[in-house]
């Protein structure tokens, strides 16, 4: 269960630092909005303006994604074990070393790499389900599950 927190707690760091840099982005951009002032070249200033508006709803966008994948996160019963594949699992394969969770990319624990991906990816529906000795197809490539903690 150790490294399943190491990981679980891996997938939170990344989720937090990507919710504080776009909450940042967001207050530069409404920062720099308020400070905009208006010129003699009018739709110079409205189009920066539409710009920095367009920049905040993106981020904010980016943030509810993020507040989405949290929410996942904290779902995810962490001292749960099973032999089958579900949120939380720790999946050893012949193509890699996986984490599921939310997609969060390449986390190291324990000098190994694991890559957390979420269930609803396509790996993680091709692994949804099975357990150790099962084999599973992504992009056209055999692998087989090893171990599934």
């Amino acid at each position: 269960m150790l490294l399943k927190q190491q990981l679980h707690n891996r997938c939170r760091a990344y989720l937090d630092n990507n919710i504080q840099n776009a909450e940042a982005v967001i207050a530069d951009a409404r920062e720099a909005a308020r400070n905009e002032t208006k010129s003699s070249a009018g739709d110079k200033y409205e189009t920066a303006r539409e710009m920095m508006q367009q920049d905040i709803d993106l981020n904010n966008a980016r943030l509810l994604q993020l507040r989405k994948q949290m929410d996942v996160l904290d779902r995810i019963a962490i001292d749960t074990a099973s032999d089958i594949i579900i949120p939380g699992s720790i999946v050893t394969t012949t193509s890699g070393n996986y984490y599921i969770a939310i997609s969060a990319g390449k986390l190291v624990a324990n000098g190994q790499t694991y890559y957390a991906i979420s269930i609803d990816a396509p790996l993680g529906m091709q692994l949804k389900g099975k357990k150790a000795g099962d084999e599973f197809i992504i992009n056209g490539k055999k692998g087989t599950i090893s171990d599934v903690l």
